[in-house]
């Protein structure tokens, strides 16, 4: 199969070392290939130039395939460099277009610096992730965090929780369920998904007594969607959602915040979540971590979640589970 494309991140983070441990780990038995600046590699492992993704398969065994983008200037762990923007975004539309060329089998994306790109090179995407939406025309995409114990998305993300009730529409609800189920089936290869929905308020609003949303928004849109033959559970309260006897019962959990998401994920299993974007024609997986700018160059980055990122890709890739 084709490698995994890597794409580089924020010089100044942890991205080019995590390349070279996640390298270090695998070798040949998962051929990735780091598209960057080979001198911003830290130099603990062998790397060798190529010319064409195809290569990395055969050069992996090894050595770290780099595809070679050209930077002004060195790397400065934990100090990014607003003239090496343009080449952080160059990276990741390298990745794109070997993803849907079929060079590379799946995109792993490194963690970014959103406000070095901003100052560097006007970037004009909220993150990553809309970025990657915006070049493969994509209308609608979502993001799971996704692990060996969990798998949950979260139907509204980065806003404050004031604003989350209104944010919370029937038709978000729905689509944020329809990509999940559809990405289950065509990515995760679960012929037949099962969902379970959280509730917005404490005990999934205790009949009306603690909240009407429940009631209102959530479980007209289940009702339907159960209606053409979706299994879905809910909603339900999220405080009994995530021990180990109801996570048995689904395959994917949709949460109605942020932090009802991330905080059940992040305490299960923190070193090797992974962020998918689902609803992208290809398969994009990333480190549910930042650039980690504080430890940058000092060797003392954890590889766990950037090693599971690409463990899932290959996987993703190959429609496997």
């Amino acid at each position: 199969m084709a490698p995994v494309a890597l794409s580089c991140g924020e010089p100044a983070g942890v991205g080019p070392e995590l390349a070279e441990a996640c390298w270090h780990a695998l070798g040949g038995a998962l051929p990735f290939v780091f598209i960057g600046d080979p001198a911003h590699l830290p130099g603990t492992v062998p790397h060798r130039v190529i010319a064409e993704a195809s290569e990395a398969v055969a050069v992996a065994p090894e050595a770290l395939p780099v595809l070679a983008m050209g930077f002004p200037g060195p790397r400065v762990p934990g100090a990014p460099q607003p003239d090496h923007a343009a080449g952080v975004i160059a990276a990741i539309e390298r990745g794109v277009a070997l993803v849907r060329s079929g060079a590379c089998s799946a995109l792993c994306t490194m963690p970014i610096h959103k406000q070095a790109l901003q100052d560097g090179a006007g970037f004009a995407h909220p993150g990553h992730t809309e970025f990657l939406a915006a070049l493969a025309g994509a209308d609608e995409v979502v993001m799971m965090l996704a692990s060996e114990a969990l798998r949950v998305v979260p139907a509204t993300i980065h806003i404050p929780l004031s604003e989350v009730p209104a944010a919370l529409t029937p038709e978000l609800l729905e689509t944020r369920i329809r990509i999940t189920h559809a990405a289950l089936i065509g990515q995760f290869g679960i012929p037949v998904p099962r969902l379970a929905v959280a509730g917005l308020n404490p005990h999934a609003g205790e009949g009306g007594k603690m909240g009407h949303e429940e009631i209102s928004l959530i479980a007209p849109v289940l009702d339907r969607l159960r209606a053409e033959g979706m299994t879905i559970a809910g909603p339900l309260s999220a405080d009994t959602m995530f021990h180990a006897a109801a996570r048995a019962r689904y395959d994917a959990a949709i949460a109605m915040y942020h932090d009802q998401a991330l905080i059940p994920i992040k305490t299960l299993d923190f070193d090797r979540g992974v962020n998918v974007t689902l609803g992208l024609p290809f398969v994009r997986t990333s480190p549910d971590h930042g650039t980690a700018l504080d430890i940058a160059g000092s060797g003392r980055a954890n590889p766990q979640s950037a090693l599971e990122a690409l463990r899932l890709a290959w996987r993703l890739a190959r429609g496997a589970r």
